[in-house]
């Protein structure tokens, strides 16, 4: 659910890259800046800084371990109980 006002600080970072993967229009939108691009990044950046993390756009949000994470999988089990 997008919020109803435009988020900052740790809770703009936050709402930023749980949304990076799916572009910055749509992490704009879910963070409370509507189609406001340029003042998200400004603030985005910003609220990085204040924390001590370098972000040049907001793919840099997304980590390594973001990308082995995905929404569907494959399971992979032994076949029987005893394998594995």
């Amino acid at each position: 659910m997008a919020s109803p006002t435009p988020l900052t600080g740790l809770e703009l970072v936050d709402c930023a890259k749980a949304n990076a993967k799916q572009g910055i229009e749509t992490a704009a939108h879910q963070c409370g800046y509507g189609n406001k691009l340029q003042v998200f990044q400004q603030e985005l950046k910003q609220a990085c800084q204040d924390m001590g993390v370098r972000v040049n756009e907001l793919s840099d949000l997304i980590t390594d371990q973001d990308n082995l994470i995905r929404d569907e999988g494959e399971i992979i089990a032994p076949s029987t109980e005893s394998e594995l």
